[in-house]
């Protein structure tokens, strides 16, 4: 019985393609065009309506390393596997022969034990797609366009490492959490700085306040007494004033 066709559908199809680096001038690991890890993208997309189970095999599983390797893809979602050819010495008269394949079925309803759901599929159930591996060789202005962009980095690097350090260093030991209590905490303490200056504010005008009552009523009191004397002063003449006129006319009298 034919396999059902494939409900995945992958970008790139049908090849995974590792361009290599530009090295020096021999092919050998330590400075040919594979002497790194070269990573590719291959993209699974389920237009389905109903979820997809996966798996992503390789003819050669020593010399790659794919992230994820196996997984549940969300009806109408897709997802990103990340391909990465490790180092290897590489002959340039060797034709690749590795491929990969991609194996998928339709999840049960109730799926519980996605291994258990593998083990269990029938042939019938499962949909493949092969795809074979291509390494390419960097183009000759590689090289020259690598080293600008060196340069480019480099200056940029030497321009901004002290904030690249205080920023690495507050990331390394704070999280996303933790930076917004610290700016909440920063921002309440403004708003506390920003209320306690008007309330000093208040209390300086409200002491000028008081200040100014307390002078004019020292003013009012110091005017009233100076009245009360000028008022006694003026007594003391008018008694003294009677006693001398009665005085002149007792003597007038006798």
């Amino acid at each position: 019985m034919a396999r059902p066709e494939q409900v995945l559908l992958l970008e790139p199809q049908h090849e995974l393609k590792f361009r290599g680096k530009r090295g020096g001038p021999s092919l050998d690991i330590k400075g040919g065009p594979f002497s790194d890890v070269v990573t590719t993208t291959l993209k699974l997309s389920n237009p389905t309506d109903r979820n997809v189970c996966f798996k992503v095999k390789t003819t050669a599983p020593r010399r790659y390393c794919v992230r994820p390797n196996s997984g549940i893809i969300d009806a109408g979602t897709s997802i990103n596997v990340s391909v990465m050819l490790q180092p290897f010495e590489y002959d340039p008269n060797e034709k690749s022969k590795h491929k990969f394949m991609v194996q998928s079925m339709l999840a049960p309803p109730d799926m519980i034990d996605m291994e258990g759901v593998w083990k269990e599929a029938k042939p019938d159930e499962l949909m493949d797609s092969k795809l074979r591996c291509v390494f390419e060789l960097p183009a000759e202005n590689d090289k020259t366009h690598d080293m600008d962009s060196n340069k480019v980095m480099s200056s940029g690097l030497l321009k901004s490492e002290s904030s690249t350090l205080s920023m690495r260093s507050m990331s390394s030991t704070l999280d996303d959490g933790e930076v917004k209590k610290v700016m909440e905490e920063c921002k309440r303490l403004q708003m506390e700085a920003q209320r306690l200056r008007e309330e000093n504010k208040q209390i300086r005008e409200d002491d000028g306040l008081r200040m100014r009552k307390s002078n004019m009523m020292s003013s009012q009191h110091s005017s009233m007494a100076v009245k009360e004397e000028g008022l006694s002063v003026r007594g003391m003449a008018l008694i003294v004033l009677f006693f001398v006129v009665g005085v002149i006319v007792g003597k007038l009298v006798l």
